[in-house]
C-alpha cells in the first residue's frame, strides 16, 4: 500500500467507528424514551463531571480551534493568537454566566435561552427575534466545521463535494437517531485522539529543531511578505482589532445557543461549576495548536491549491507517518462532526420551542417537539452549506466571526438578562433589530483583499472594519460586532428610559431571584447515572443555593 492509501484507509475507519459509537448512543444511558427535548434535546439533564466535561470541550473547542486559528497563524502571524486570550478570558466570565443559566433553566425547565428570553421578560415577540438570530447565527459556525472537514478532504486527494455531503449525511443521522447522546460519547473518543494528537506534536516539533527554529522560519517569511497585515508581531494599529476581536469574541461565546446546550446537559449545579473552573486546561491545547501556524511555515508547508485551511492537514501528511497522519485526520475529522451536531440540535430546539410551539402549534405534544426538533437538526447542518456557498472569506475563522457579530446582538437579553430585568422588552428589541442592521451594513463596507492588498471583493471581506471605510486616517481596524453591539445598548438604554417615562407596561418576570441560585433535586433523582460518571450523592433540599 503507498503512503497515501494508508492515510485514506486509517482515516476512513477511524471516522467509520466514530459513526458506529454514535448510532450506538441511542442505547448509552438509554431512558424510557427519547421523544421529548428533555431527553432528546439535553440529554435528560442527567450528565455527570466526566461526561460533561467531555461534552463542553467537544463543543467549544471545535475544528475552528484546530484548523481555522493555525490558518490564520500562517496566514498573518501574531494576530492569529487572538484566539489564545479570548479562551482565557471566557473562563471566568462562563463560571458566572453558566451556573445562573443552569439553575434558572433547570427551575423553569427551559431548554433554550429564547425560553429564558420569553420568561424574564414577558414577550413571545422578543422570544422569537433571539431564536431566529441564534439560530441565523450558529448557521456559519457550523459552516466552519464543513470547512474544517472538506480540507481533510482536500489534503488526502479526495475531490468533489460528494465526500463532505456523505459525511454530513451520516452525522446527521446518527444526531437525529440519538440525539445529544452522541455528541457527548463521541467527545470522550475525540479527547483520547486529541490527547494523542498533542503528544504526538510535542515530540514532532521536539524533534525537528523545537520551536525556535519555527519562530526563525515564521520572521523570515513574514520579513519578505507584501503584506502589511503580517508579522510576529501586531502591525501598527493592529492592538485595536486584536482587543475588540478578543473582546467581542468572548461576549459572543455564551450567547450562542449550542453553549447553553452543553451546559443544561449537566446533572447539578456543582457539576457546571466544576467543568467552569477546569476550562482552562483546554486553553493549552489551543495554544500548542495555534503556534503550529508557525511550525508549519518553518516546516516549508503549501496549502493544498492555495487553500488556507488545509494548512495543518497537510503538515499531518508532510511530516507524520503515513498511520499517524491518518490518526491526526480522524481527530480533526471527530472536531468538526461533534460541534456540529451540538450546534444542530441547539437551531432545532429554538426552532421548535420559541417558533413552532408559540405560533405554529401551540398544544404540541413532547413527543411531537422532539419530532420536529430531529427534523430541524438535519435541515441546519444542509442550512450551513449556503454559508460556504455565498460567502468565501479567506480565511474559515471568519465564517464564526461573522456569525459573532450576529449572535452578540442577543448579549443585552440573553446574558445581561441574567442579573437584570430592568431592559424594556420593546427596548431589547429594537436594540436588537437595530445592531444586527448596524452590523450587516459594517459588514458590507468590507473588502475583501489579497496579502499584496488589492481589493478582491468590494463587499463582505470579514468582519473588521479598517477605520479608514469611516473616514479616519489610521490603519486600525475594529470588530464590527463590538460597535454593533455598543450601538445595540445605547438603543436599549435609551428607549428603556423612554417607554418607563411614557409608562408603557413593561412584560412580567416569570421568574425569582432564588430560581438563579437553584440546584437539582437531591432525593429520589430523575435520571439513572451510569458509566463514567457513577452515581449521584444525594443533596439537602431542592432549591439549595451555592
Amino acid at each position: 500500500m503507498t503512503a497515501r492509501q494508508v492515510e485514506i484507509g486509517v482515516f476512513a475507519a477511524l471516522l467509520g467507528a466514530m459513526l458506529l459509537l454514535g448510532f450506538s448512543a441511542a442505547r448509552w444511558r438509554r431512558p424510557h424514551s427519547l421523544h421529548s427535548l428533555e431527553e432528546w434535546g439535553v440529554g435528560g439533564r442527567a450528565f455527570g463531571n466526566w461526561v460533561t466535561w467531555f461534552l463542553l470541550g467537544g463543543s467549544m473547542y471545535t475544528a475552528y480551534t484546530y484548523i481555522a486559528v493555525p490558518a490564520l497563524v500562517y496566514g498573518v502571524g501574531a494576530a492569529g493568537f487572538f484566539a489564545v486570550p479570548f479562551a482565557i478570558m471566557t473562563a471566568p466570565m462562563a463560571y458566572l454566566i453558566s451556573t445562573r443559566t443552569w439553575s434558572v433553566s433547570h427551575a423553569h425547565g427551559f431548554v433554550t435561552s429564547a425560553e429564558f428570553t420569553r420568561a424574564r421578560f414577558g414577550s413571545r415577540g422578543l422570544a422569537a427575534l433571539v431564536a431566529v438570530t441564534g439560530i441565523v447565527a450558529t448557521m456559519p459556525y457550523i459552516a466552519v466545521q464543513l470547512v474544517a472537514l472538506q480540507a481533510v478532504m482536500k489534503t488526502l486527494g479526495v475531490t468533489g463535494e460528494w465526500p463532505l455531503t456523505v459525511a454530513v449525511v451520516m452525522a446527521s443521522i446518527c444526531t437525529f437517531r440519538s440525539g445529544l447522546r452522541a455528541p457527548a460519547l463521541l467527545s470522550i473518543a475525540k479527547d483520547v485522539l486529541l490527547l494523542w494528537l498533542v503528544l504526538a506534536i510535542v515530540l514532532l516539533v521536539a524533534m525537528s529543531g523545537g520551536w525556535s527554529a519555527a519562530f526563525r522560519g515564521a520572521g523570515e517569511r513574514f520579513t519578505a511578505d507584501v503584506s502589511p497585515a503580517s508579522g510576529l508581531l501586531l502591525p501598527e494599529g493592529g492592538w485595536v482589532g486584536y482587543l475588540t476581536l478578543v473582546l467581542g469574541s468572548a461576549l459572543a461565546i455564551f450567547a450562542y445557543p449550542h453553549a447553553l446546550t452543553g451546559i443544561l446537559a449537566a446533572r447539578d449545579r456543582a457539576t457546571v461549576q466544576r467543568n467552569a473552573a477546569a476550562l482552562p486546561v483546554y486553553c493549552l491545547a489551543l495554544g500548542l495548536v495555534a503556534m503550529l501556524g508557525f511550525f508549519a511555515i518553518g516546516q516549508g508547508v503549501r496549502p493544498v491549491g492555495g487553500d488556507l485551511n488545509t494548512v495543518v492537514p497537510q503538515l499531518f501528511h508532510e511530516v507524520f507517518p503515513a498511520w499517524c497522519a491518518g490518526i491526526a485526520y480522524a481527530a480533526v475529522g471527530v472536531a468538526a462532526l461533534i460541534p456540529a451536531a451540538v450546534m444542530s440540535i441547539a437551531a432545532a430546539n429554538l426552532f421548535t420551542r420559541s417558533i413552532y410551539r408559540e405560533y405554529l402549534r401551540p398544544g404540541a405534544s413532547p413527543r411531537e417537539e422532539a419530532r420536529v426538533s430531529r427534523w430541524v437538526s438535519l435541515l441546519a447542518k444542509f442550512g450551513a452549506l449556503i454559508f460556504i456557498l455565498l460567502l468565501d472569506p479567506q480565511f474559515s475563522i471568519e465564517f464564526q466571526l461573522i456569525g459573532g457579530v450576529i449572535v452578540l446582538q442577543t448579549v443585552p437579553a440573553v446574558v445581561l438578562g441574567l442579573w437584570t430585568n430592568w431592559f424594556h422588552r420593546w427596548a431589547l428589541a429594537a436594540g436588537l433589530l437595530g445592531g444586527l442592521a448596524t452590523g450587516l451594513f459594517l459588514m458590507y463596507l468590507i473588502p475583501q483583499r489579497a496579502p499584496d492588498g488589492r481589493i478582491l471583493k468590494a463587499h463582505f471581506g470579514g468582519s473588521n472594519l479598517p477605520l479608514a471605510q469611516l473616514g479616519f486616517d489610521t490603519r486600525a481596524a475594529v470588530y464590527t460586532g463590538l460597535i454593533a453591539l455598543a450601538l445595540n445598548l445605547a438603543v436599549v438604554v435609551a428607549v428603556t428610559l423612554l417607554l418607563r417615562a411614557l409608562r408603557v407596561p413593561a412584560g412580567t418576570d416569570a421568574t425569582r431571584p432564588a430560581d438563579y441560585f437553584a440546584d437539582a433535586t437531591t432525593t429520589a433523582p430523575r435520571h439513572s447515572d451510569a458509566l463514567l460518571d457513577g452515581p449521584t450523592r444525594p443533596r439537602v433540599g431542592a432549591h439549595a443555593a451555592r
